[in-house]
């Protein structure tokens, strides 16, 4: 029952279930279960089955007889429960049709037991109960020790969190054939070392915590700002919400899993604002912050206050820190700008990487202009963010200000051809056209520039006779 290497390289669409499938009205109900629920499924019937691959095909297979009876029959009245048990009999069935040995013969027959006694038995076994939660029961399973930290998180974004290998590519910003094979060799490891498929132990879940929060991080990045269709796909910021709340309350100890909560939701508050009536996005600095969440906001700011008197700072906590401050910031221009500096210096002291060097970049330029945040970026070229979209618009933005317009033309054509998302990609022209429309501003510094520059040469000593 084994998977394809380019099954694993990107999450399988509704056109893997049925490439022959004729569109109709009801695909389009199914395609909407399939983006919500996949994710859920999986979960449930990798822990019922101990097979990614098995599980992976029988929720494909569930899914194309949902595209095939859903529009005659009606959509179910819980579309992700039908999907479970559907692939679930789906599994069952293959192993009997494949049972050569009997050992294959009883691995279905316990499975129709426990199929059997699912519905009637609710009662979880008492290591399930550590982690009350099926999907992050499994992003915590997969996080196992035996994997890297990089290849945990990719291969749990990859299987459960949603995402497509090029949008867990832009993630880690490396290409999409490196994530491809990091997420072969990684099922190919749990396969040959017998990873058990089982929850950790109450002990154990500190330990797998660091993992665990960057893909509910990653999930609402992918979210927040979608890699391609439109700015923000709302479902993954949602689910990772609710992934985050379930960590605060299972660990409410852990103050990074309480600043990753109070992250997201001071991020998430802002949505409503982040986008125009049309579907243009806006930027932090012209949002109307009348539009941003009041409650979501309240809520982060609470859990910040908390995370600030444990006296335990994290990465999750300084960056949600950081978002307070731009929250209680009535206007862009009256942010405190200082004291988001200082943030960014302690974040960069725990964790040195080119994105936050970058973050810090952009509110030195705040602090000291322009010149200085170009130059903090343009220190940062040798550093891999060369296939960055947003280093290149940062740059674009720094030029603009300081009036080199040829070069910060340039710096947006290239941002523009390392983003997929079409929202992004029409930001981006818009900026790069308006350089054509003098900033009034810019023309004022301009003019005195050149009156400058003509009182020098009127003020300078006539030249002297040559002799």
């Amino acid at each position: 029952m084994g998977t394809s290497t380019t099954h694993w390289m990107r999450r399988p669409t509704l056109s893997d279930c049925n490439s022959a499938a004729t569109v109709n009205s009801g695909a389009v109900t199914v395609e909407a279960v399939f983006r919500r629920e996949y994710g859920r499924c999986l979960a449930t019937l990798i822990r019922f089955l101990g097979d990614i691959d098995a599980a992976e095909e029988a929720v494909q297979e569930a899914f194309t007889v949902a595209l095939a009876r859903w529009p005659s029959d009606g959509q179910p009245p819980n579309p992700g429960a039908w999907i479970v048990t559907t692939a679930r009999n789906r599994a069952i069935d293959r192993l009997r049709r494949e049972s050569v040995r009997d050992e294959r013969h009883a691995q279905a027959h316990h499975l129709y037991g426990a199929a059997a006694q699912a519905a009637g038995d609710n009662a979880l076994a008492p290591e399930e109960e550590t982690v009350p939660d099926d999907r992050l029961r499994l992003i915590f399973t997969c996080c196992h020790p035996a994997l890297n930290q990089p290849a945990q998180v990719a291969l749990t974004l990859r299987l459960l969190g949603g995402l497509e290998t090029p949008e867990i590519a832009r993630a880690f910003l490396v290409p999409e054939a490196t994530m491809a094979q990091r997420i072969v060799r990684a099922k190919r490891k749990i396969r040959n070392t017998r990873v058990p498929y089982r929850v950790p132990a109450e002990a154990e879940l500190p330990a797998r915590l660091k993992p665990v929060l960057a893909v509910v991080y990653l999930i609402f990045n992918e979210g927040y700002a979608a890699t391609a269709d439109s700015l923000m796909r709302l479902d993954l910021c949602a689910e990772a919400i609710r992934l985050a709340r379930v960590l605060a309350s299972l660990m409410p100890d852990e103050p990074e899993a309480q600043g990753l909560l109070a992250l997201l939701l001071l991020l998430h508050a802002r949505n409503a604002a982040r986008v125009t009536a049309d579907g243009a996005l806006v930027r932090l600095a012209d949002q109307n912050r009348r539009l941003w969440d009041r409650s979501l906001t309240a809520e982060g700011q609470a859990i910040v206050r908390a995370c600030v008197q444990r006296g335990r700072p994290g990465p999750y906590q300084i960056q949600a820190a950081i978002n307070a401050v731009h929250s209680v910031a009535p206007g862009f221009e009256s942010t405190d700008w200082h004291a988001i500096l200082t943030l960014y210096d302690q974040l960069y002291a725990l964790t040195p990487t080119p994105v936050v060097a970058l973050n810090r970049a952009v509110a030195l330029a705040e602090v000291r202009g322009p010149a200085a945040g170009l130059a903090a970026a343009d220190a940062l070229r040798s550093s891999g963010l060369d296939s960055y979209y947003l280093f290149h618009a940062t740059r674009a933005d720094l030029l603009r200000r300081l009036g080199r317009s040829t070069e910060a033309a340039s710096a947006y054509a290239t941002a523009r051809t390392l983003t997929a998302n079409p929202v992004e990609q029409a930001f981006l022209d818009a900026q790069r056209a308006s350089l054509s429309r003098p900033d009034p501003a810019e023309r004022e510094h301009k003019v005195a520039a050149a009156m400058d520059r003509l009182s020098a040469r009127e003020s300078a000593p006539p030249a002297q006779p040559e002799a």
